[in-house]
């Protein structure tokens, strides 16, 4: 669905179409559980995190800037109800994640081009969700949303270089795991 037919319905829901938020909400609902899901700390809370981004967007989508693309507000809708949920129920969690930071590694020139680009690959996936909600936000818009670090920066509402700086942590500290995974399996194992 492209922006005009999203437009379209949101001007039919502002005018009282209750049917044109259902239909918004299976034209998106496959990619805001996704967003979702890579972006929470506890698996268990997905399906109550996603219920909480549909009622943000219930509530808020009167407010919706008809000159931004949906689909860049919809995913600040995401960061930040995730973000907010974090912050209520695991700060005890992102404390931890704060001392558990990992020392830099010497540069791998291809990790960045391979994060995300083969969801099959699992054991990266899954090292992406060690990443602190800070840094996996940066990487979930980046390498699954294709965003520009400029759209990052605007979804996100912080400055561009904050973007390239957790952008650069995080692909440190995957390059790390990447490393690690080598060593457990032999250089066998690549990341395509």
């Amino acid at each position: 669905m492209n922006e005009q037919e999203i437009h379209a319905l949101i001007k039919k829901f502002i005018q009282g179409d209750r049917r044109a938020f259902e239909i918004i909400y299976d034209q998106i609902h496959q990619k805001v559980y996704r967003t979702v899901y890579f972006l929470a700390t506890n698996k268990d809370d997905v399906n109550d995190l996603v219920s909480e981004v549909y009622i943000e967007l219930f509530k808020s989508i009167e407010r919706y800037n008809f000159e931004s693309p949906f689909h860049s507000w919809i995913n600040g809708l995401i960061i930040r109800q995730v973000n907010n949920w974090n912050r209520q129920s695991w700060r005890k969690l992102r404390l931890f994640h704060r001392y558990k930071e990992l020392e830099i590694q010497p540069p791998n020139q291809h990790l960045d081009e391979m994060i995300l680009a083969n969801e099959e690959n699992e054991e990266l996936l899954q090292w992406v969700e060690h990443l602190s909600f800070k840094l996996k936000s940066v990487i979930v818009l980046r390498y699954y949303h294709d965003y520009t670090y400029d759209e990052i920066a605007g979804i996100l509402c912080i400055p561009i270089g904050t973007v390239k700086s957790r952008h650069n942590q995080a692909i440190r500290k995957l390059r790390q795991y990447v490393e690690r995974l080598k060593k457990v399996k032999g250089e066998s194992f690549h990341v395509s």
